[in-house]
């Protein structure tokens, strides 16, 4: 049985989603002012590695990722440059998924705030009837926080002193903690018109809505990196359980430990953000992928070379496990009998598969899984290569496709087939070197590569200066 750590009752607990075998999860993407750095990556491949393990147990996982692209962030940020905000907006979330295609993660559903705008309405509209917000003379509107009663349960934040939110429009809120959920427009701001004025949405109403929108009025998982606990995580809570009356409105909150580089949070306002974009330069985006499974997801994980490297080098034996497990199974001989060492083998590979999976079962224990992985190559080096057994290299090869299931990065190896560039390259090649046979007349060998080709499916077409070839079906 999975167990998570659920953030709001600080403990662990068995995973049983609402309406099994179906699990709704949402998880916080990116406000896309910037280029995606890699504490974005790690919140994102984390909450895959989460999807990736539920399907191969088993579930059915609807996955909901959003996109903030209107936020206070983006505004200053178009104002720096003296662009538009959509402009802003257009390149840096195709720069996020450019990093979500090479980082191999798949989300279904791609909610954008701006695209939002009426749901938001509807929302605040409803909060505002059932007492839980109110407008102020600006044409803001905040959510009063102390009609919620269980505020700062999930964050462990109990003191009403340290609940204090976006401190320069205190003298329109009835509480310092009151929280915002439509901006009165200021001058040469984007807006939208609504009842009580035009204006933009809070950051927090964004998720309530599209989460609430596509996954319905209570779901299973919703995730984010720990700095979104609070406030955001706590504001989402406390709005969504106050319109739709139901608790708890998310199940299990999950999130993710920070990147730290020497020893420090990862931030811009120390100057030590690091862009996807250029780590992928220099690492493959595999590596990056298997790194970032080398640490528990709750835990920081430090940025370092030797990390990277240590990751590089596994990606390695891993590729060279699939490709020496697909030479033994097709060079094997079939067996139809086991020895007792080889009964004992097959029975160290079971073992080896069961501890994979009490590992993710764990919390999603990925260093720990990832031993069992690395045990598995060194039984397929040591103790299958020296003794080829088919049975063995078939139970050892689908192993390597279940463990891929979660790790994605072996993708390529495991189901990409034949390299086309390759297999054209290799083509080209044995036609350049038929014509050097025809350039010293030595036309016997050059027509038998020509029918040995034609065999295969590849026919030539000789013309004076050139030789084409096509395939053949």
């Amino acid at each position: 049985m999975l167990r998570l750590y659920n953030t709001l009752s600080k403990r662990y607990e068995e995973f049983q989603p609402l309406n099994p075998p179906q699990v709704k999860m949402y998880f916080c993407g990116p406000t896309v002012y910037d280029y995606m750095h890699i504490g974005h990556a790690r919140a994102y491949v984390c909450a895959d590695i989460l999807k990736r393990y539920l399907r191969l147990r088993g579930y059915d996982v609807i996955h909901v990722q959003n996109i903030t692209d209107i936020d206070d962030k983006i505004i200053k940020k178009a104002n720096e440059l003296g662009i538009s905000w959509e402009a802003i907006t257009e390149e840096y979330i195709s720069d996020y998924f450019d990093m979500l295609n090479k980082l191999n993660i798949k989300v279904h559903i791609h909610p954008r705030v701006t695209y939002h705008i009426s749901d938001i309405i509807e929302f605040i509209s409803d909060l505002i009837s059932r007492g839980y917000a109110y407008i102020a003379p600006s044409g803001s509107v905040y959510f009063e926080v102390d009609k919620y009663e269980d505020y700062g349960a999930l964050s462990g934040r109990l003191n009403r002193e340290e609940w204090r939110q976006e401190e320069e429009y205190l003298s329109e809120k009835k509480k310092p903690y009151d929280f915002a959920l439509w901006k009165a427009a200021k001058p040469g701001e984007p807006y939208w018109e609504a009842p009580w004025g035009r204006g933009r949405p809070g950051w927090h109403i964004e998720c309530s809505v599209m989460s609430s929108k596509y996954l319905g009025t209570q779901f299973d998982i919703h995730g984010g990196g720990q700095d979104l606990i609070f406030p955001h995580h706590e504001n989402e809570r406390a709005q969504s359980e106050s319109r739709f009356a139901t608790r708890p409105w998310v199940r299990y909150w999950f999130h993710v430990g920070y990147l730290t580089i020497k020893k420090e949070k990862m931030s811009k306002s120390l100057g030590n953000v690091i862009f996807v974009k250029d780590i992928l330069n220099n690492v493959k985006p595999e590596v990056l992928r298997l790194w970032i499974f080398s640490a528990h997801y709750r835990t920081p994980l430090e940025f370092s070379d030797e990390g990277l490297e240590n990751a590089k080098n596994l990606y390695g034996r891993l590729i060279n496990a699939v490709s020496t497990l697909k030479k033994l199974i097709v060079e094997a001989k079939p067996t139809y009998y086991l020895n007792d060492d080889e009964v004992k083998l097959l029975s160290k590979l079971n073992g080896i598969r069961e501890g994979f999976y009490e590992s993710m079962d764990d919390d999603l224990n990925t260093p720990k899984a990832l031993s069992y992985i690395y045990e598995l190559t060194r039984f397929v080096f040591r103790d299958l290569e020296s003794k080829p057994d088919q049975v063995l290299a078939l139970r050892a090869y689908q192993m390597l496709l279940e463990f891929n299931e979660v790790l994605g990065i072996l993708d390529k190896q495991l189901y990409g087939g034949i390299n086309e560039e390759i297999i054209s390259k290799l083509i080209e090649l044995i036609v350049t070197i038929r014509q050097r046979f025809r350039d010293i007349k030595d036309y016997s060998t050059s027509d038998w590569i020509r029918s040995e080709l034609m065999r295969l499916g590849i026919r030539l077409m000789d013309y004076k200066d050139s030789t084409k070839w096509v395939i053949e079906l």
